[in-house]
C-alpha cells in the first residue's frame, strides 16, 4: 500500500518550476513528483550497491581501490 508524503515549506519558485515541468510532460504535479521521487530512490539504491561492491573489491584486493587505480589498471590492460 502506498504512503502519503507531505512536504511543507516548498518555495513558490520550486513549486512553480515543478508544475511547469509536469505540464510540459502532460502530467499532474503529483504524478510528476512521484516519478521524480521514484528516480531519486533508484539512484540512491544504485549508489548503495556501488558502495557495497567497492568495499567488497577492496576487501578482496586487500587495499583501497580508488578511481586512479581503476583507470590505471584499465589503461594497462588495453596495452597488453
Amino acid at each position: 500500500m502506498s504512503k502519503v508524503i507531505q512536504i511543507r515549506g516548498v518555495p513558490d519558485q520550486v513549486r512553480d518550476a515543478l508544475a511547469e515541468a509536469a505540464q510540459a510532460q502532460g502530467l499532474s504535479l503529483t504524478a510528476y513528483v512521484r516519478r521524480e521521487l521514484e528516480h531519486l530512490a533508484k539512484r540512491a539504491e544504485t549508489v548503495r550497491a556501488n558502495a557495497a561492491l567497492i568495499r567488497q573489491t577492496q576487501a578482496g584486493v586487500g587495499s583501497p581501490v580508488d578511481r586512479d587505480m581503476i583507470l590505471s589498471t584499465l589503461h594497462e590492460g588495453r596495452h597488453d
